[in-house]
């Protein structure tokens, strides 16, 4: 009788194990666990590879590049040109949008898919969504971890640049090829400013309140950087049109940064795509500041 009841009482743990397995996954958001999720947005995509969901992501957006896994995945459009008709296709019980996409939010709201909204904003904010995108698919301990790996590599490039002059920085991020028309510069507000700042930069826009900022030749040559950063997503770029692109600043040789030759081009999405990679992103940025550093 003894061991029957050990038995049972083995039996009844054992159920109750599974039984708060169960439970754990809607306990965190208080719904779900997806199992099929869409995501459209870059940055998400990343981090929900990052955080263990990548087997649950059944399509990813047009300018999805990054895990290469990606490419095994059906895409469904980007910012602009969202294929809803292929995302019902493909029966999500998620899907993860910019949160400027009202109209495709509400659609799939409508029949019954839960959304999940990405707005950009700052370091503390690309931090916090990793960590909500963590608890809504389950992956909460996966997410905490990447999330304090990234304010741990931000925290040691802060400790190490420490009491280092800190150059006044222009951080363009959109041009038009070959030329200075439609320069596109981070003002004093979002993750760019961020990164700059944890890389030991002084932002020469930082007074000016927005993510990102227009600016003329007249602009630059009045702010004088001491280093221009610039920072491309161009996968076709090679060694000689990165050279050619440098370049191209000589004709602001008043400025500092191109007088000194401290314009820096950096390459790669990781700059742009705020999210797993932020931590190295910055790196990247504070070894083009202060090369002696590292």
């Amino acid at each position: 009788m003894t061991v029957m009841n050990r038995r049972n009482t083995g039996f009844v743990a054992s159920v109750l194990l599974v039984v708060c397995a169960a439970l754990t996954s809607t306990f965190a958001s208080g719904q779900a666990r997806p199992e099929r999720i869409v995501s459209v947005v870059p940055a998400l995509t990343e981090t929900l590879f990052a955080i263990g969901a990548g087997d649950d992501v059944v399509g990813v957006g047009t300018f999805d590049t990054h895990p290469p896994e990606v490419a095994t995945r059906p895409r469904v459009g980007g910012l602009l040109d969202l294929d809803m008709e292929q995302i019902f296709a493909l029966r999500p019980d998620l899907v993860l949008f910019h949160g400027s996409q009202q109209d495709q939010i509400e659609q799939v709201t409508r029949a019954g898919i839960d959304a999940f909204t990405y707005v950009h904003g700052g370091v503390d904010d690309t931090l916090a969504v990793i960590r909500r995108l963590g608890a809504r698919t389950d992956r909460e301990a996966n997410a905490e971890r990447l999330a304090t790996n990234i304010e741990d590599h931000l925290a040691a490039l802060r400790n190490r640049l420490a009491g280092r002059n800190r150059p006044q920085v222009l951080l363009v991020f959109g041009r038009e090829p070959g030329s200075l028309r439609n320069v596109y510069a981070s003002g004093g507000t979002g993750f760019l400013h961020d990164m700059l700042e944890a890389a030991g930069g002084e932002n020469v826009f930082a007074e000016l309140p927005r993510e990102s900022l227009p600016l003329t030749s007249e602009a630059i040559l009045r702010a004088a950087p001491d280093v221009i950063v610039e920072l491309t997503y161009d996968e076709r770029m090679t060694t000689q049109t990165q050279v050619a692109e440098i370049a191209v600043w000589d004709r602001l040789s008043a400025v500092p940064a191109v007088r000194n030759r401290r314009v820096h081009l950096l390459l790669g999405n990781q700059f742009v795509q705020p999210g797993p990679r932020m931590g190295d992103a910055t790196e990247a940025i504070a070894r083009a500041l202060h090369p002696d550093a590292f």
